[in-house]
């Protein structure tokens, strides 16, 4: 068997299982309809985590409104020997702690909204280069 013959049956066996490879998604909702099996609308998550940004600063600002008073409340109920002043203290304390949870909580989904938005761009341009190199070695195999 010569070079050319041999290169020829190595090109031809490539070929084959290329566009088997290829071809192996099914044709609805992606593979030749030229769709994108991957989809996500940035605006969506643009949104959606606009929404939690906002929602974090007005609970920064307005969740914490009552917290001076409130502390101000227990102090003067526990001088004055009312046993509701511990209780009041233990409901600051309390509303203290899931504020900043809900707080933490708004902020992560922002970032990870954010984040995601990010890399699905940088996901997306890497995979269009990668097919991009398979297609013109696909073009060249022909």
């Amino acid at each position: 068997m010569t070079f050319e013959q041999e290169w020829a049956e190595l090109r031809a066996a490539a070929a084959k299982r290329t566009a088997l490879q290829t071809n192996s998604v099914p044709a609805v909702g992606g593979g030749d309809g030229g769709e994108k099996d991957l989809v996500v609308n940035r605006d969506d998550l643009g949104a959606i985590g606009n929404d939690a940004y906002d929602l974090l600063g007005r609970l920064a600002k307005e969740g914490d409104i009552a917290r001076s008073s409130t502390f101000d409340a227990a102090t003067a109920l526990t001088n004055g020997n009312f046993v509701s002043g511990s209780a009041v203290l233990k409901v600051h304390d309390f509303w203290r702690t899931h504020l900043k949870t809900l707080l933490d909580a708004c902020a992560q989904i922002s970032n990870h909204l954010d984040y995601s938005k990010a890399q699905h761009a940088k996901d997306e341009a890497k995979i269009e280069g990668d097919l991009m190199r398979i297609s013109v070695l696909t073009e060249y195999m022909k």
